[in-house]
Protein backbone atom coordinates (compact mmCIF):
# COMPACT_ATOMS: atom_id res chain seq x y z
CA UNK A 1 0.00 0.00 0.00
CA UNK A 2 2.53 2.52 1.24
CA UNK A 3 4.62 1.36 -2.29
CA UNK A 4 1.79 2.19 -4.46
CA UNK A 5 1.20 5.98 -2.69
CA UNK A 6 4.92 6.71 -3.07
CA UNK A 7 4.74 5.59 -6.42
CA UNK A 8 1.86 7.47 -7.85
CA UNK A 9 3.51 10.45 -5.82
CA UNK A 10 5.91 10.74 -8.13
CA UNK A 11 4.16 10.64 -11.00
CA UNK A 12 3.36 14.02 -12.78
CA UNK A 13 -1.18 14.31 -13.19
CA UNK A 14 -0.81 15.36 -16.80
CA UNK A 15 -4.46 15.76 -16.82
CA UNK A 16 -4.46 18.13 -13.82
CA UNK A 17 -1.79 19.88 -15.84
CA UNK A 18 -2.78 20.04 -19.30
CA UNK A 19 -5.69 23.18 -18.97
CA UNK A 20 -2.81 25.26 -16.99
CA UNK A 21 -0.55 24.16 -19.94
CA UNK A 22 -2.83 24.80 -22.50
CA UNK A 23 -3.91 28.07 -21.24
CA UNK A 24 -0.05 29.26 -20.91
CA UNK A 25 0.65 28.04 -24.60
CA UNK A 26 -1.99 30.21 -26.10
CA UNK A 27 -0.83 33.35 -23.65
CA UNK A 28 2.68 32.79 -24.69
CA UNK A 29 1.23 33.15 -28.77
CA UNK A 30 -0.20 36.54 -28.30
CA UNK A 31 2.76 37.82 -26.26
CA UNK A 32 5.98 36.06 -28.90
CA UNK A 33 3.87 37.10 -31.67
CA UNK A 34 3.68 40.96 -31.21
CA UNK A 35 7.79 41.37 -29.67
CA UNK A 36 9.45 40.97 -32.62
CA UNK A 37 7.67 43.56 -33.84
CA UNK A 38 7.28 46.26 -31.43
CA UNK A 39 10.46 48.13 -31.95
CA UNK A 40 8.86 48.32 -35.82
CA UNK A 41 5.97 49.41 -34.77
CA UNK A 42 7.78 52.53 -32.42
CA UNK A 43 9.93 53.47 -35.17
CA UNK A 44 6.61 53.84 -37.24
CA UNK A 45 5.59 56.82 -34.52
CA UNK A 46 9.11 58.73 -34.60
CA UNK A 47 10.91 56.63 -31.93
CA UNK A 48 14.60 56.44 -31.77
CA UNK A 49 16.60 53.75 -30.64
CA UNK A 50 16.73 55.46 -26.88
CA UNK A 51 12.67 55.73 -27.03
CA UNK A 52 12.12 52.05 -28.39
CA UNK A 53 14.75 50.78 -25.58
CA UNK A 54 12.39 52.59 -23.30
CA UNK A 55 9.33 50.59 -24.81
CA UNK A 56 11.24 47.20 -24.65
CA UNK A 57 11.87 48.02 -20.45
CA UNK A 58 8.36 49.54 -19.88
CA UNK A 59 6.29 45.88 -19.74
CA UNK A 60 8.87 44.62 -17.55
CA UNK A 61 9.06 47.19 -15.33
CA UNK A 62 4.81 47.22 -15.04
CA UNK A 63 5.12 43.59 -14.40
CA UNK A 64 8.03 44.17 -11.58
CA UNK A 65 5.35 46.33 -9.77
CA UNK A 66 2.22 44.21 -10.65
CA UNK A 67 3.00 40.48 -10.78
CA UNK A 68 3.90 40.34 -6.85
CA UNK A 69 0.39 42.08 -5.68
CA UNK A 70 -1.29 39.42 -7.77
CA UNK A 71 0.80 36.95 -6.57
CA UNK A 72 0.22 37.69 -3.04
CA UNK A 73 -3.88 38.43 -3.69
CA UNK A 74 -3.59 34.71 -5.57
CA UNK A 75 -2.89 33.38 -2.07
CA UNK A 76 -5.94 35.20 -0.76
CA UNK A 77 -9.04 35.05 -3.17
CA UNK A 78 -7.41 32.15 -5.63
CA UNK A 79 -5.74 32.10 -8.52
CA UNK A 80 -8.39 30.94 -11.05
CA UNK A 81 -10.09 35.37 -10.41
CA UNK A 82 -6.62 36.79 -10.79
CA UNK A 83 -5.53 34.74 -13.45
CA UNK A 84 -8.65 36.34 -15.42
CA UNK A 85 -7.76 39.40 -14.26
CA UNK A 86 -4.39 39.50 -15.80
CA UNK A 87 -5.69 37.96 -18.93
CA UNK A 88 -8.47 40.66 -18.88
CA UNK A 89 -6.01 43.32 -19.09
CA UNK A 90 -3.33 41.79 -21.71
CA UNK A 91 -6.28 41.23 -24.32
CA UNK A 92 -6.74 45.24 -23.33
CA UNK A 93 -3.34 46.37 -24.01
CA UNK A 94 -3.18 44.17 -27.31
CA UNK A 95 -6.45 45.75 -28.32
CA UNK A 96 -4.95 49.59 -27.80
CA UNK A 97 -2.09 48.42 -29.56
CA UNK A 98 -4.22 47.71 -32.60
CA UNK A 99 -5.76 50.74 -32.23
CA UNK A 100 -2.49 53.04 -31.29
CA UNK A 101 -2.24 55.65 -33.48
CA UNK A 102 0.62 57.68 -31.63
CA UNK A 103 3.57 56.76 -29.32
CA UNK A 104 2.16 57.46 -26.31
CA UNK A 105 -0.52 54.93 -27.07
CA UNK A 106 1.96 52.50 -27.74
CA UNK A 107 3.73 53.22 -24.30
CA UNK A 108 -0.36 53.01 -22.80
CA UNK A 109 -1.04 49.65 -23.93
CA UNK A 110 2.45 48.54 -22.40
CA UNK A 111 1.90 49.87 -19.24
CA UNK A 112 -1.83 48.26 -19.08
CA UNK A 113 0.02 44.46 -19.81
CA UNK A 114 2.51 45.11 -17.64
CA UNK A 115 0.54 46.05 -14.89
CA UNK A 116 -1.75 43.05 -15.01
CA UNK A 117 0.73 40.62 -16.23
CA UNK A 118 0.54 37.96 -13.73
CA UNK A 119 -0.53 35.16 -15.88
CA UNK A 120 3.02 33.34 -15.46
CA UNK A 121 3.23 34.06 -11.71
CA UNK A 122 -0.40 32.71 -11.26
CA UNK A 123 0.30 30.04 -13.69
CA UNK A 124 3.10 28.52 -11.24
CA UNK A 125 0.87 29.01 -8.31
CA UNK A 126 -1.58 26.70 -9.94
CA UNK A 127 1.06 24.15 -10.96
CA UNK A 128 2.55 24.53 -7.57
CA UNK A 129 -0.88 23.88 -5.90
CA UNK A 130 -1.73 20.65 -7.99
CA UNK A 131 1.95 19.09 -7.62
CA UNK A 132 3.96 17.42 -5.07
CA UNK A 133 7.81 18.00 -3.94
CA UNK A 134 8.99 15.19 -5.73
CA UNK A 135 6.94 16.45 -9.10
CA UNK A 136 7.23 20.51 -9.11
CA UNK A 137 10.06 20.63 -10.77
CA UNK A 138 8.74 18.41 -13.56
CA UNK A 139 5.61 20.73 -13.98
CA UNK A 140 7.44 23.96 -13.64
CA UNK A 141 9.78 22.56 -16.48
CA UNK A 142 6.67 22.25 -18.61
CA UNK A 143 5.58 25.58 -17.89
CA UNK A 144 9.19 26.62 -19.37
CA UNK A 145 8.65 24.33 -22.85
CA UNK A 146 5.18 25.70 -23.33
CA UNK A 147 7.00 28.84 -23.43
CA UNK A 148 9.57 27.50 -25.99
CA UNK A 149 6.74 26.31 -28.04
CA UNK A 150 4.94 29.59 -28.05
CA UNK A 151 8.23 31.46 -28.86
CA UNK A 152 8.54 29.38 -31.59
CA UNK A 153 5.30 29.42 -32.97
CA UNK A 154 4.45 32.80 -32.53
CA UNK A 155 7.45 34.87 -34.92
CA UNK A 156 6.10 32.03 -37.52
CA UNK A 157 2.13 33.79 -36.92
CA UNK A 158 2.96 36.61 -37.33
CA UNK A 159 5.12 36.26 -40.06
CA UNK A 160 2.19 34.65 -41.74
CA UNK A 161 0.10 37.49 -40.65
CA UNK A 162 2.04 40.19 -42.12
CA UNK A 163 2.09 38.36 -45.60
CA UNK A 164 -1.43 37.79 -45.17
CA UNK A 165 -2.24 41.22 -44.69
CA UNK A 166 0.52 42.97 -46.90
CA UNK A 167 2.63 44.24 -43.83
CA UNK A 168 -0.26 45.27 -41.76
CA UNK A 169 1.16 45.86 -38.20
CA UNK A 170 -2.43 46.62 -36.61
CA UNK A 171 -3.34 42.91 -38.19
CA UNK A 172 -0.63 41.56 -36.14
CA UNK A 173 -1.54 43.23 -32.82
CA UNK A 174 -5.31 41.86 -33.12
CA UNK A 175 -4.37 38.65 -33.89
CA UNK A 176 -2.27 38.74 -30.26
CA UNK A 177 -5.50 40.22 -29.00
CA UNK A 178 -7.40 37.08 -30.31
CA UNK A 179 -5.12 34.35 -28.69
CA UNK A 180 -5.53 36.54 -25.37
CA UNK A 181 -9.20 36.38 -25.66
CA UNK A 182 -8.94 32.82 -26.38
CA UNK A 183 -6.93 32.37 -23.57
CA UNK A 184 -9.41 34.29 -20.96
CA UNK A 185 -12.39 31.33 -22.75
CA UNK A 186 -10.17 28.76 -21.97
CA UNK A 187 -9.27 30.28 -18.41
CA UNK A 188 -13.20 30.80 -17.21
CA UNK A 189 -14.41 27.44 -19.29
CA UNK A 190 -11.86 24.58 -18.13
CA UNK A 191 -9.64 25.81 -15.81
CA UNK A 192 -10.53 25.05 -11.72
CA UNK A 193 -9.57 26.66 -9.14
CA UNK A 194 -6.95 24.99 -7.39
CA UNK A 195 -5.75 27.38 -4.15
CA UNK A 196 -8.07 25.21 -2.19
CA UNK A 197 -6.52 21.96 -2.94
CA UNK A 198 -4.80 20.31 0.37
CA UNK A 199 -4.63 23.81 1.58
CA UNK A 200 -6.38 26.11 4.30
CA UNK A 201 -7.55 29.23 3.91
CA UNK A 202 -4.56 31.71 3.51
CA UNK A 203 -4.00 34.16 6.51
CA UNK A 204 -4.92 37.53 5.24
CA UNK A 205 -1.98 40.04 4.47
CA UNK A 206 -1.27 43.11 2.48
CA UNK A 207 -1.38 42.74 -0.72
CA UNK A 208 2.69 43.72 -1.84
CA UNK A 209 5.14 45.72 -0.70
CA UNK A 210 8.40 46.22 -1.73
CA UNK A 211 9.21 45.77 2.17
CA UNK A 212 8.00 42.20 1.54
CA UNK A 213 10.80 41.80 -1.32
CA UNK A 214 13.73 42.87 0.74
CA UNK A 215 12.23 40.58 3.20
CA UNK A 216 12.85 37.54 1.28
CA UNK A 217 16.15 38.64 0.46
CA UNK A 218 17.03 38.49 4.15
CA UNK A 219 15.45 34.91 4.57
CA UNK A 220 19.11 32.87 4.11
CA UNK A 221 18.25 30.27 1.53
CA UNK A 222 15.20 31.99 -0.32
CA UNK A 223 17.39 35.15 -0.87
CA UNK A 224 20.36 33.71 -2.40
CA UNK A 225 18.07 32.01 -4.60
CA UNK A 226 16.17 34.95 -6.00
CA UNK A 227 19.75 36.81 -6.37
CA UNK A 228 20.41 33.90 -8.41
CA UNK A 229 17.29 33.70 -10.25
CA UNK A 230 17.88 37.54 -11.13
CA UNK A 231 21.30 37.32 -11.82
CA UNK A 232 20.51 34.21 -14.15
CA UNK A 233 17.92 36.38 -15.93
CA UNK A 234 19.93 39.60 -16.48
CA UNK A 235 22.39 37.29 -17.91
CA UNK A 236 20.73 35.09 -19.90
CA UNK A 237 17.94 37.99 -20.90
CA UNK A 238 20.55 40.13 -21.95
CA UNK A 239 22.33 37.32 -24.49
CA UNK A 240 18.82 37.24 -25.98
CA UNK A 241 18.17 40.38 -26.45
CA UNK A 242 21.94 41.27 -27.88
CA UNK A 243 22.51 38.01 -29.76
CA UNK A 244 20.98 39.48 -32.91
CA UNK A 245 23.42 42.25 -33.09
CA UNK A 246 26.26 39.94 -32.00
CA UNK A 247 25.77 37.50 -34.50
CA UNK A 248 25.40 40.71 -37.07
CA UNK A 249 28.72 42.30 -36.16
CA UNK A 250 30.83 38.80 -36.09
CA UNK A 251 29.78 36.81 -38.50
CA UNK A 252 27.06 39.16 -40.65
CA UNK A 253 24.50 37.34 -39.93
CA UNK A 254 21.06 39.00 -41.18
CA UNK A 255 17.49 38.50 -39.30
CA UNK A 256 16.64 35.45 -41.56
CA UNK A 257 19.72 33.65 -40.55
CA UNK A 258 19.31 34.71 -36.62
CA UNK A 259 16.00 33.98 -36.65
CA UNK A 260 16.47 30.35 -37.25
CA UNK A 261 19.35 30.00 -34.40
CA UNK A 262 16.37 31.26 -32.21
CA UNK A 263 13.62 28.91 -33.61
CA UNK A 264 16.77 26.14 -32.85
CA UNK A 265 17.07 27.07 -29.53
CA UNK A 266 13.47 27.14 -28.82
CA UNK A 267 13.38 23.68 -30.25
CA UNK A 268 16.29 23.10 -27.49
CA UNK A 269 14.66 24.56 -24.43
CA UNK A 270 11.34 22.53 -25.28
CA UNK A 271 13.56 18.79 -25.14
CA UNK A 272 15.40 20.25 -22.02
CA UNK A 273 12.18 21.21 -20.12
CA UNK A 274 9.73 19.34 -21.38
CA UNK A 275 11.49 15.74 -21.12
CA UNK A 276 14.97 16.08 -19.74
CA UNK A 277 14.22 18.35 -16.69
CA UNK A 278 11.67 16.49 -15.23
CA UNK A 279 14.20 13.56 -14.99
CA UNK A 280 17.16 15.01 -14.08
CA UNK A 281 15.07 16.28 -10.99
CA UNK A 282 13.92 12.94 -9.74
CA UNK A 283 17.58 11.36 -10.27
CA UNK A 284 20.11 14.01 -9.02
CA UNK A 285 17.81 17.02 -7.21
CA UNK A 286 17.02 20.49 -8.09
CA UNK A 287 20.36 21.79 -6.02
CA UNK A 288 22.13 19.95 -9.07
CA UNK A 289 20.27 21.30 -11.50
CA UNK A 290 20.91 24.70 -10.43
CA UNK A 291 24.72 23.87 -10.27
CA UNK A 292 24.19 22.66 -13.74
CA UNK A 293 22.38 25.42 -15.02
CA UNK A 294 24.99 28.11 -13.76
CA UNK A 295 27.92 26.56 -14.86
CA UNK A 296 26.66 25.74 -18.70
CA UNK A 297 25.44 29.41 -18.85
CA UNK A 298 28.52 31.02 -17.78
CA UNK A 299 30.09 28.36 -20.31
CA UNK A 300 27.86 29.14 -23.06
CA UNK A 301 28.42 32.96 -22.19
CA UNK A 302 31.95 32.99 -22.54
CA UNK A 303 32.27 30.44 -25.29
CA UNK A 304 29.78 33.08 -27.70
CA UNK A 305 32.00 35.89 -26.43
CA UNK A 306 34.77 34.74 -27.76
CA UNK A 307 33.22 33.80 -31.13
CA UNK A 308 35.90 34.31 -33.67
CA UNK A 309 35.26 37.40 -36.30
CA UNK A 310 34.22 35.36 -39.24
CA UNK A 311 31.64 35.82 -41.60
CA UNK A 312 29.49 33.31 -42.86
CA UNK A 313 30.25 32.19 -46.12
CA UNK A 314 27.02 33.39 -47.93
CA UNK A 315 27.77 37.33 -46.49
CA UNK A 316 27.29 40.20 -48.13
CA UNK A 317 28.22 43.20 -47.00
CA UNK A 318 26.80 45.51 -49.42
CA UNK A 319 23.15 43.41 -48.65
CA UNK A 320 23.35 43.53 -44.84
CA UNK A 321 24.15 46.90 -44.53
CA UNK A 322 21.03 47.79 -46.73
CA UNK A 323 18.90 45.69 -45.02
CA UNK A 324 19.99 46.82 -41.74
CA UNK A 325 19.64 50.75 -42.79
CA UNK A 326 16.18 49.87 -44.25
CA UNK A 327 14.66 49.36 -40.98
CA UNK A 328 14.38 52.41 -39.31
CA UNK A 329 14.09 51.00 -35.76
CA UNK A 330 18.11 50.19 -36.48
CA UNK A 331 19.01 53.65 -38.07
CA UNK A 332 20.59 55.37 -35.25
CA UNK A 333 21.76 51.79 -33.68
CA UNK A 334 26.03 52.07 -34.81
CA UNK A 335 26.63 48.59 -35.12
CA UNK A 336 30.05 47.65 -37.43
CA UNK A 337 29.82 44.89 -39.41
CA UNK A 338 32.76 42.62 -40.71
CA UNK A 339 34.46 42.93 -44.12
CA UNK A 340 34.10 40.70 -46.69
CA UNK A 341 37.45 38.61 -46.66
CA UNK A 342 38.04 35.39 -44.97
CA UNK A 343 34.62 34.34 -44.72
CA UNK A 344 34.23 30.62 -44.17
CA UNK A 345 31.98 28.08 -41.59
CA UNK A 346 34.36 28.32 -38.43
CA UNK A 347 32.40 31.66 -37.03
CA UNK A 348 29.31 29.98 -37.56
CA UNK A 349 29.93 26.39 -36.29
CA UNK A 350 31.39 27.95 -33.05
CA UNK A 351 28.56 29.82 -31.72
CA UNK A 352 26.43 27.01 -32.80
CA UNK A 353 28.15 24.99 -30.10
CA UNK A 354 28.54 27.98 -28.09
CA UNK A 355 24.68 27.46 -28.27
CA UNK A 356 24.02 24.59 -26.52
CA UNK A 357 25.45 25.10 -22.91
CA UNK A 358 24.27 28.77 -23.43
CA UNK A 359 20.56 27.64 -24.04
CA UNK A 360 20.70 24.49 -21.94
CA UNK A 361 21.77 26.71 -18.94
CA UNK A 362 19.17 28.94 -19.77
CA UNK A 363 16.60 26.39 -19.71
CA UNK A 364 17.10 24.70 -17.04
CA UNK A 365 18.28 27.32 -14.54
CA UNK A 366 14.50 29.16 -13.61
CA UNK A 367 12.05 25.87 -12.89
CA UNK A 368 14.87 24.71 -10.70
CA UNK A 369 15.56 27.84 -9.06
CA UNK A 370 11.45 28.24 -8.79
CA UNK A 371 10.86 24.59 -7.51
CA UNK A 372 13.79 25.25 -4.46
CA UNK A 373 11.99 28.44 -3.28
CA UNK A 374 8.36 26.80 -3.35
CA UNK A 375 9.96 24.20 -1.19
CA UNK A 376 11.70 26.41 1.01
CA UNK A 377 7.88 28.00 2.16
CA UNK A 378 4.76 27.20 3.69
CA UNK A 379 1.71 25.92 1.41
CA UNK A 380 0.17 29.61 1.76
CA UNK A 381 3.10 31.72 0.81
CA UNK A 382 3.76 29.99 -2.81
CA UNK A 383 1.68 32.05 -4.78
CA UNK A 384 3.52 35.65 -2.75
CA UNK A 385 6.57 34.36 -2.98
CA UNK A 386 6.22 33.03 -6.48
CA UNK A 387 4.86 36.83 -7.27
CA UNK A 388 8.08 38.32 -5.52
CA UNK A 389 10.27 35.81 -7.79
CA UNK A 390 8.21 36.98 -11.16
CA UNK A 391 9.05 40.21 -9.76
CA UNK A 392 12.79 39.67 -9.67
CA UNK A 393 12.38 38.55 -13.29
CA UNK A 394 10.37 41.82 -14.67
CA UNK A 395 13.49 43.78 -12.99
CA UNK A 396 15.97 41.40 -14.62
CA UNK A 397 14.08 41.52 -18.01
CA UNK A 398 14.16 45.72 -17.81
CA UNK A 399 17.89 45.60 -16.09
CA UNK A 400 19.30 43.22 -19.19
CA UNK A 401 18.73 44.62 -22.49
CA UNK A 402 20.58 48.35 -20.93
CA UNK A 403 23.28 46.18 -18.69
CA UNK A 404 24.27 44.69 -22.00
CA UNK A 405 23.38 47.39 -24.60
CA UNK A 406 25.92 49.64 -22.82
CA UNK A 407 29.01 47.14 -22.78
CA UNK A 408 28.45 46.29 -26.28
CA UNK A 409 28.05 50.33 -27.03
CA UNK A 410 31.07 51.11 -24.81
CA UNK A 411 33.47 48.32 -25.09
CA UNK A 412 32.78 45.90 -27.75
CA UNK A 413 30.67 43.25 -28.39
CA UNK A 414 32.01 40.38 -26.78
CA UNK A 415 32.18 42.15 -23.35
CA UNK A 416 28.75 41.90 -22.41
CA UNK A 417 28.64 38.11 -22.84
CA UNK A 418 32.23 37.93 -20.95
CA UNK A 419 30.94 39.98 -18.26
CA UNK A 420 27.84 37.69 -17.76
CA UNK A 421 29.58 34.81 -17.71
CA UNK A 422 32.02 36.10 -15.19
CA UNK A 423 28.81 37.24 -13.00
CA UNK A 424 27.68 33.51 -13.06
CA UNK A 425 30.78 31.88 -12.18
CA UNK A 426 31.30 34.07 -8.97
CA UNK A 427 27.91 32.85 -8.23
CA UNK A 428 28.45 29.47 -8.83
CA UNK A 429 31.04 29.32 -6.13
CA UNK A 430 28.68 30.87 -3.88
CA UNK A 431 26.10 28.61 -4.54
CA UNK A 432 28.13 25.63 -4.34
CA UNK A 433 29.16 26.29 -0.65
CA UNK A 434 25.92 28.23 0.56
CA UNK A 435 23.15 26.19 -1.10
CA UNK A 436 22.91 22.47 0.97
CA UNK A 437 22.48 19.55 -0.30
CA UNK A 438 19.26 17.81 0.88
CA UNK A 439 20.00 15.33 3.54
CA UNK A 440 18.90 11.66 2.26
CA UNK A 441 15.26 10.70 3.30
CA UNK A 442 15.26 6.88 5.03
Amino acid sequence: MCMTESTVSEKLDFKKMTPVLVIVLVDLLGLSIIIPLMPLYAARYGADAFMIGLLGATYPLMQFIGAPMLGRLSDRIGRRPVLLVSQLGTFAGFLLLGLANSLPLLFLSRIIDGLSGANIATAQAVVADITNEKTRTQGLGLIGAAFGIGFILGPIIAFSVLLASGQNYQAVAFTAAFFSLLSIILTFFWLPETRELGIGKAPRKSPFSFQAMFQALGRPTIGLLLILLFAQQVAFGGYEQMFSLFTLNRLGMGARDTSSLFVLAGLFIVVVQGGLIGRWSKQNGDRWLVMLGLSTLAIGLILTATTPQIPVPWYSKAAISAEVSGKAATQTIQVSLPEETGKGWLGIVWILIASFPAVLGGGVLQPAINSLITKSVSKDEIGGILGVSSGFLSAANAIAPLFYGALFQWFGAPVPFLAGGAILAVLWLLATRMIKAPAPTA
